[in-house]
């Protein structure tokens, strides 16, 4: 179906896809966007439990990259620079003095060409993108796909590849905003969360990693354990490293194996039953309980704590740091990222 028309009056093309357990999701060309994801409770009301914007048109605006796929790089480089084969490579200072999710046109605001395909038990929008040599400063002309599959077992599959004519850094993510309640009005601070994570980064102010990975033990960031993701020695959350309320935290997935698809994360919300399960390649994964959020237009009137993001990532400001896992990205490689996300109900 048409979505809308950019400003130069281009088609977006959306799509509208369901399963036979009332699962549904909602992708657009613009962005490679995850518009909105509905999903029943346990008395099988079905609900919207995502943020987003009623029109494609309300995206073109500055939003906090509500269901966008982001890149080149997601999270932040610090200095919005980095050194590649003794180049250094200036990026777009749209966070401060440092870049974020790509700089100011990143991949959230590009029209990408899709298409479709249905098998007998899952349906894969399929995205693509050709980001050119130097667009907001990176090296090579990147080729990259997004896919989005539904399938009957009530997962959420999202699949990157992407393929370099030359040595280029690349970091991407989904950036939807969940919250199971099915009410944005309602706080996800009483969400039940598990990360399957011994370790987290250490950032500075203005949330760039320091190099320090730090143990969760004995911290408001050890969710080992299912528990409310408000701390649970208090009534309000810790604060986050630039000193707002909540959570914006990289944490360093437990697994064996780089590359294998592991278990990263687990929420619930105990008043509807819903429940996510989040399994990834990713080496890390970025809490955020949507801090910024301010109840403005360009928040759709969405206030603090109404969401929370669970991005399945690299780790930030990889570029400036030898001894993170490698984002580098080079001809004779093809980058290959999966994260499932299976949406559930506990009776």
């Amino acid at each position: 179906m048409e979505a809308g028309k950019t400003r130069e009056g281009k088609v977006i093309q959306g799509y509208v896809c369901s399963n036979n357990n009332g699962l549904e999701i909602r992708v657009s060309e613009y962005g490679a966007i995850l518009l909105g994801v509905k999903a029943p409770d346990r008395k099988g009301r079905i609900e919207e439990i995502t943020l987003g914007f009623p029109s494609i048109e309300d995206y073109f605006r500055r939003h906090p990259y509500f269901g966008a796929t982001v890149g080149r790089f997601c999270n932040r480089i610090g200095g919005a620079a980095f050194t590649l084969n003794g180049k250094e490579y200036r990026l777009a200072e749209n966070d401060g003095r440092n870049h974020l999710h790509g700089g100011i046109e990143g991949f959230d605001r590009r029209l990408w060409k899709s298409s479709i395909r249905e098998d007998s038990d899952a349906i894969t929008i399929h995205l693509q993108y050709m980001s050119p040599d130097g667009e907001e400063g990176y090296p090579g002309s990147l080729e990259v796909h997004c896919l989005y599959t539904l399938n009957e077992n009530n997962e959420i599959i999202i699949d990157y590849e992407a393929v370099t004519d030359a040595a280029t850094h690349l970091n991407l993510t989904n950036h939807a905003y969940w919250n199971l309640s099915g009410n944005p009005e309602k706080e996800i601070l009483d969400h039940e969360l598990l990360i399957s994570a011994d370790y987290y980064l250490e950032t500075d102010p203005e949330l760039i990693p320091t190099g320090k990975i730090l143990p969760v033990a004995a911290s408001p960031r050890d969710f080992r354990g299912k528990r409310k993701i408000m701390d649970g020695s208090s009534d309000k959350p810790p604060l986050d490293m630039s000193g707002k309320p909540g959570y914006d935290h990289c944490f360093v997935i437990r697994r064996e194996a780089y590359g294998s698809l592991v278990r990263a994360a687990e929420v619930e919300d105990p008043g509807s039953g819903r429940t996510m399960q989040v399994d990834t390649t990713q080496p890390a994964i970025q809490l955020y309980t949507g801090n910024s959020l301010d109840g403005s237009e360009d928040c759709n009137g969405y206030e603090r704590h109404s969401a929370l993001c669970l991005e399945t990532q690299h780790y930030p400001d990889t570029p400036n740091h030898d001894d993170f896992p490698s984002t580098l990205l080079t001809p004779d490689e093809k980058f290959r990222q999966k994260t499932i996300y299976r949406l559930g109900i506990r009776g």
